[in-house]
């Protein structure tokens, strides 16, 4: 009998199967490797002699193969291949496979002509990613699988990888959010990760085969599959084999016979392959080094002094960080009576909870003075421990920073997902960066490795200390990096070596990635440096030789933002606090249920939080207008608000009984007066798509081609989605040029606005729907009625030229009306707010930022912390002026007047929104910045893409109302 043995070696698993000559399996099996791949592979083969005769036919697949066959001369099968050949065998009538492995995701579509969609180098969306926020929730995954067959709300959290997703759950534990709604969440992120970066465009239907160990173990992923692609049970199948089958393929792939000792021989002669490593220089010369580099930051100290004997009022600070919480206790000359460190584990407040018993089993007379919270649970700790207050995270920070050095001019803080970093000048905060949505420069970055290759985070750390030679591993986020990490171990790397080498990758990807500082004296001369992550000496050690600067890390560089809330709760709160007593910890409770907010159609996903006393803490409202316990201030004025009302006044003005549809989406927030009035000459009523909607974005997701596109371009295919079987004709021009402005070189559109109307019509299936997009130019008359005259007479439209021209002269009149009214309700706004002295926000983006799925209500949220918000393109022209970069862009144009525009005006600040993939924003928010800073203005960025949790843009739009209050000295 001849028999077939196939290895499946991925990224962080090793799978075998022996087949006989009728291909019946022998044998299977699923081990970690733990990234011995080589030895692992040894022993396998060595553990099979009793399963298999000899001579036998052999082969092996997966990512984690492909340099060991090379370097070992062994047959290797491409896994997708591999994958085809085990369908083709086993399950015939499979129209399309999904696979998900540990780093790997992959989708093979069998109808027609085969065709491959694999991830590139990110692994979000996969085992590893689901792995991490197995971690993150402090639960295993049979755990995370039975939580998420209980849900009852899906909250979106993106999968692009690991540290995004954090981003997006951590404020939702803080919140109260049930665990069984966040399990079946992130499940859903994979499946909408898949869809859109796999699929690409391609619809997912008929017989579906699930593989690979995610959608093997975990129910709860395969039924969101099933509900999101609308499939019924029959079509679905998972297999026994699903967690070997590329194993399984290889081994039918299998040509090339062996005996054992060939074999053996192979894989030995790789185990014992001599490595050669790269010369770097090592974090500390020798021990002396070391030693007096743990001198000098000694000299850092705060006194301690014993809770049980102290008499006098005491001041607590509680931060509520992204992963861990910390919590300080000071006396009234600022010594510490007591503090801790703890992991979140998934429920900040039982952490708490358990602090403030133990804090009152010391001393049980002990009166707390004042007690405030800060960090991302700050408004929950609030209510739940009824604190005095709160304070924004910055300003934390900077009051601790201040106790230690009272001339700092540089704070860095890197804590578990979060880098804020903030310039001091002249006693006050000048400028702020906080990272985006990635935290690949934070502690939660080594914790991850470390947890993952069987460390914890402080022993990893000290690890580091010995490397020799430092490993490169460049500045990519954690999951990209994983191949890194594996391929120098592979490679005979120490674990010293890959703990220094990630301690150097945080500190640039702090540097060179948040700060993006350009020389080392841009970043200050009185530098502090705070947060749990620089408690890591690699790290720390690693900053300083990057700079080439010594700088200060306090003792407490792990507990300074709690440490700042009780030096704020001593200076603002001189009576008594109110704070929950012993008794009434022992008496806490807590429940949280999910709601949907009936207050408008956003309908938020609510997180009602009730105490045991009665107390409610609503949260993941993006207004507060259905919170009657919260002072209002939506009644501001606000021109994205008064914008939005002017475009639905144009959408109910005219109506005709002969109708063409079109998207309301990218420039057409823009034309969308102009398009209303063009039409209503030529006696049509345009049909617009409603504003977009979570539900809306999800229709149109799997016509979507490209995962690199922006937010605002993947939301066009809802709204098509939406028109298409409403009306019978589609008008969507593409337009390279926009309405001539004269404030640049040129009046370009982005390519992705100018010709988006493209990628519809060749990927969507538009059923009996026509659709027209013509290529049209408001620059040339003749060019713009020709081309829509031809292209509305193939749908079997007649227009005249002389109709075609009036339409476009009254479509224009409308248009600059339609300008005017922005100027002059801008004017308004900024009269109320000077005879009220309202703070004004210049909040700055393209047209279809106006969109509230796209803007996630930021205009809401500056106006609930007391702003009064303009526009960018309600801004009065100025006279053009010179930038430092190609202004060829109408919109960057807007946003480079309006900078100039908030210079000129000393009450006025600006915010500027970028969505995620936005690569011209890269030019325009480095100019946008210059002009500003230039006359000593903020500058505030808020990237913003579908994950519309508002917990960080809080923090910035927060610490930016502080700053300005310290700058006018209030």
């Amino acid at each position: 009998m001849k028999y077939k043995i196939g290895f499946d070696i991925g990224s962080t698993t090793i799978k075998a199967v022996v087949l006989d000559e009728n291909n019946h399996i022998c044998y299977k099996s699923y081990e970690r490797h733990m990234a011995q791949v080589r030895q692992k592979a040894l022993d396998k083969l060595r553990e099979l002699k009793c399963y298999t005769k000899e001579p036998f036919q052999f082969a092996i697949s997966g990512s984690g193969a492909l340099g060991l066959c090379e370097q070992g001369n062994i047959p290797f099968v491409q896994e997708v291949f591999a994958s085809a050949q085990g369908v083709h065998t086993f399950f015939p009538e499979t129209d399309v496979a999904i696979e998900l492995g540990g780093e790997d995701a992959k989708i093979l579509f069998f109808k027609g002509s085969i065709e491959q969609r694999m991830n590139s180098t990110c692994a979000g969306g996969t085992g590893a990613f689901i792995d991490q926020m197995a971690s993150l929730l402090d639960m295993d995954l049979s755990q995370m699988n039975e939580a998420s067959l209980h849900f009852h709300r899906l909250y979106p959290i993106a999968s692009r990888c690991g540290v995004f997703a954090k981003t997006d759950i951590q404020p939702l534990i803080n919140q109260g959010v049930d665990k069984a709604d966040l399990c079946a969440s992130i499940f859903q992120a994979v499946v909408d990760q898949t869809i859109t970066s796999l699929a690409q465009g391609r619809k997912i239907e008929g017989n579906l085969l699930f593989l690979g160990g995610p959608l093997y173990f975990l129910e709860g992923l395969r039924n969101r599959f099933k509900e999101t692609l609308k499939m019924e049970e029959d079509q679905i199948t998972c297999p026994e084999t699903a967690i070997h089958f590329v194993a399984l393929g290889a081994a039918l792939c299998a040509k090339e016979s062996f005996t054992f000792e060939q074999l053996e021989q192979k894989l030995l002669d790789l185990v014992n392959q001599p490595i050669t490593l790269e010369e770097s220089s090592p974090l500390f010369e020798s021990e002396q080094d070391y030693e007096d580099f743990m001198k000098r930051h000694r000299s850092h100290d705060v006194q301690h002094a014993s809770l049980k004997e102290y008499k006098g009022k005491a001041y607590l600070g509680i931060d509520s960080g992204s992963t861990t919480t910390k919590l300080v206790l000071l006396s009234e000359d600022h010594k510490i009576l007591y503090d801790s460190y703890s992991s979140n584990k998934g429920n900040p407040l039982d952490v708490v909870l358990k602090e403030l018993k133990t804090i009152y089993q010391i001393n049980p007379d002990i009166c707390i003075g004042g007690s405030y919270a800060t960090g991302y649970g700050e408004e929950l700790m609030v209510h739940a421990f009824h604190l005095d207050g709160g304070i924004v995270e910055t300003m934390a920070h900077y009051t601790a920073a201040k106790a230690f050095n009272p001339d700092v001019d540089y704070i860095l803080d890197i804590g578990g997902q979060d880098i804020k970093c903030f310039k001091i000048r002249d006693g006050h905060i000048d400028d702020i960066v906080l990272n985006e949505a990635c935290s690949s420069g934070c502690g939660s970055f080594i914790e991850t490795f470390a947890k993952s290759l069987g460390y914890d985070a402080k022993e990893f750390a000290k690890i580091g200390l010995q490397a020799k030679h430092p490993v490169d591993l460049g500045t990519r986020c954690t999951v990209f990096m994983n191949s890194g990490v594996k391929q120098a171990q592979k490679n005979g790397a120490s674990m010293a070596d890959i703990s220094a080498g990630l301690c150097r990758s945080v500190v640039k990807n702090a540097l060179y990635k948040v700060i993006r500082a350009k020389n080392k004296e841009n970043i200050g001369k009185n530098i502090v440096v705070q947060g749990g992550t620089f408690q890591n000496d690699s790290v720390l050690r690693s900053f300083e030789m990057e700079l080439q600067r010594e700088v200060i890390r306090p003792s407490i560089a792990h507990l300074m933002g709690a440490y700042g809330a009780a030096l704020y709760a001593q200076d603002l709160h001189p009576e008594n606090s109110s704070l929950l007593t012993y008794d009434q910890c022992c008496q806490f409770t807590h429940e949280s249920k999910s709601i949907a907010c009936q207050g408008c159609t956003n309908h938020c996903s609510l997180t009602v939080n009730t105490f045991f006393d009665g107390t409610v803490l609503v949260a993941g409202n993006k207004c507060d207008k259905m919170i009657k316990t919260k002072k209002n201030n939506l009644n501001l004025p606000d021109l994205y608000k008064d914008k939005m009302e002017l475009i639905h006044q144009y959408i109910d003005k005219y109506k005709h009984e002969k109708k063409i549809g079109m998207p309301l989406v990218l420039n057409n927030y823009d034309l969308l007066p102009f398009w209303s009035a063009f039409f209503d000459a030529l006696d049509y009523e345009v049909i617009w798509s409603s504003p977009s909607t979570k539900k809306m974005y999800h229709q149109g997701q799997q016509s979507i081609p490209s995962d690199t596109a922006c937010f605002p371009a993947k939301v066009v295919h809802g709204h098509i989605e939406q028109l298409i079987g409403k009306v019978d004709t589609i008008f969507y021009p593409c337009m390279t040029y926009n309405i001539n402005e004269k404030q640049s070189d040129n009046h370009y559109n982005c390519p992705l606005v100018a010709y988006y109307p493209e990628v519809i019509a060749g990927n969507m299936d538009l059923k009996n729907t026509k659709i027209i997009y013509p290529y049209l130019s408001f620059d040339d008359v003749k060019t713009f009625v020709n081309a829509l005259i031809l292209h509305f007479k193939k749908a079997g439209i007649s227009f005249t030229r002389k109709q075609v021209l009036q339409a476009l002269d009254k479509g224009k009149e409308e248009y600059l009306h339609f300008k005017d009214q922005l100027v002059q309700k801008h004017m308004q706004a900024v009269a109320f707010a000077r005879d009220n002295h309202y703070p004004i926000i210049v909040l700055c983006g393209r047209p279809y930022h106006l969109d509230p799925l796209i803007n996630h209500q930021m205009n809401q949220l500056l106006t609930q912390l007391g702003f009064v918000v303009v526009s960018e393109e309600s801004v009065p022209r100025l006279q053009r002026q010179k930038v430092n970069v190609l202004n060829q862009w109408t919109y960057h144009a807007r946003l480079y007047q309006a900078a100039r525009y908030v210079c000129e005006n000393e009450d006025m600040n600006l915010v500027q929104l970028v969505s995620f993939g936005c690569g011209i924003d890269a030019i325009t928010t480095d100019e946008v910045r210059d002009i500003l800073r230039k006359k000593d203005k903020f500058y505030t960025q808020i990237k913003i893409d579908e994950i519309d949790n508002l917990g960080a843009a809080r923090i910035r739009l927060r610490s930016l109302k502080e700053a300005i209050a310290q700058k006018e000295g209030r």
